[in-house]
């Protein structure tokens, strides 16, 4: 009897069998007429809770999950259930969802006929890496009487664990293969000049740099022949995630921290399609998650793990201890992308020195971030006093990011600039643009 559940009709049955009886304390001759209609609504229970208890696997059912959650990304559960009744049934089907989504009114709705299939999906958005566990698969079927319904469970504890980004990797890649990014328009990577990496020797065509003809080819062919050169491969290509306390920031769910590692799964997918070697860092208190700079088979798997094993207590982070593993641990001259985040020019200057001791012997950029909460502050038109003062605020933290800008050019040291929801893009573009203009 435990999976037996009463429906709101028996409820509005007996309201009604209730009006009845109060009209037959007027009129008595309807007191027979009560009495019948309450057998009638027993007896009615009696044939609906039969109809839905007399047969085994009488209801079919089946969540299919993904093999791991994306974070930040809608992931899609597609639950699949069959109605082996000789008649039509309706079904409320409860999930139970992890607890990380808080989601306490999850309810889908489906009338099936008999002996069919109904399959549908719906969408889960992590906020968070780590294991996400389902809990029972709740289908509460109904006959055509409605009056009760049977409960069905399937698919108990259930576990899938949230790994940085990836559904997006391929249509990265594919923007990347053709040096162009999506971003209120094409962004047309631009190249200045060529790489010393030779191709293929190949026959002039009007717009190719004269500089590269090659001449003794020409005097064989009788016709005008350039080399041909690529981007440089086999670069090595550095990621380093500041773990401290100001990438605990959140934006639209996400930290900085979470948001920064997103974009180092991206980033690592697109360096390694182009053949150069990729490898990473963490850093707090002390530096972890070390991954070195390699191209080979599985190195995207290596990154995805020490990814999604990343934890921290957002310590201030100590850029002295990550310097000095910078200088020991890389040995040749690398493009270093540092994701962190500075809001002051004062919290820049007291970290400047080992920033710029990175920056003597590799190609230092620095990845940090728009407050979004303040931008929308910038461009709104105020209205009374205090929002006036509150853009004014506004505009001053912002400039104080563009005097950090400024110091770190002085040195030599690239910027990325970027609001936290186009980091991916705007990290992809400018690893695109330093290969482009060969400046590594």
């Amino acid at each position: 009897m435990k999976n037996l559940y009463i429906n709101t009709r028996f409820f509005f049955s007996l309201i009604g069998v209730g009006v009845v009886y109060v009209l037959a304390f007027f009129f008595p001759v309807m007191m027979w007429a009560a009495h019948i209609l309450l057998l009638l609504c027993f007896l009615a229970v009696m044939v609906d809770y039969l109809l839905l208890f007399n047969q085994k696997n009488a209801v079919l059912a089946q969540r299919i999950l993904p093999e791991k959650l994306s974070n930040g990304d809608e992931n899609f559960v597609k639950i699949d259930i069959k109605n082996n009744y000789s008649f039509k049934i309706s079904t409320k089907i409860i999930d139970e969802i992890p607890f990380q989504f808080q989601k306490r009114d999850f309810l889908i709705e489906k009338n099936i006929e008999s002996g069919r299939n109904t399959y549908f999906q719906y969408g889960l958005e992590p906020k968070e890496r780590g294991e996400y566990s389902f809990g029972n698969l709740n289908v509460y079927a109904s006959s055509p009487l409605g009056l009760v319904s049977k409960r069905f469970n399937f698919q108990k504890d259930a576990m899938l664990p949230a790994y940085p980004s990836f559904v997006h990797l391929r249509k990265y890649e594919l923007m990347a293969l053709q040096s162009e990014f999506m971003m209120g328009g094409i962004k047309k990577i631009r190249k200045l000049g060529h790489t010393m990496e030779f191709e293929q020797i190949k026959e002039y065509v009007p717009g190719d740099d004269i500089r590269t003809i090659n001449w003794k080819a020409t005097s064989k062919t009788n016709r005008l022949m350039v080399n041909q050169f690529q981007d440089e491969k086999s670069q090595r290509i550095f990621i380093l995630i500041d773990k401290g306390r100001t990438m605990k920031m959140p934006f639209n769910g996400l930290s900085l921290l979470d948001y920064s590692i997103n974009a180092a799964m991206a980033l690592s997918h697109i360096i390694l399609k182009k053949g150069d070697r990729a490898g990473m860092m963490t850093f707090s208190k002390k530096t972890e998650n070390k991954i070195a700079a390699e191209n080979k088979s599985g190195q995207l798997k290596k990154i995805s793990e020490a990814l999604y094993n990343i934890k921290t207590d957002f310590f201030e982070s100590d850029f002295n201890r990550l310097y000095q593993d910078v200088k020991y641990s890389l040995n040749q001259r690398s493009l270093v992308l540092l994701f962190t985040n500075f809001e002051t020019l004062d919290g820049l200057n007291r970290q400047l020195k080992y920033l710029r001791g990175i920056a003597k012997n590799h190609l230092l950029v620095v990845v940090f971030f728009k407050n979004s909460e303040l931008q929308t502050l910038i461009h709104k038109n105020p209205e009374s006093m205090q929002e006036i003062y509150d853009e004014i605020i506004a505009e001053k933290f912002e400039f104080e990011k563009k005097l950090i800008i400024q110091e770190l050019r002085k040195y030599g040291i690239y910027t990325v600039y970027t609001l936290p929801e186009n980091l991916n893009i705007d990290v992809i573009n400018k690893y695109l643009e330093i290969k482009a203009r060969g400046i590594l």
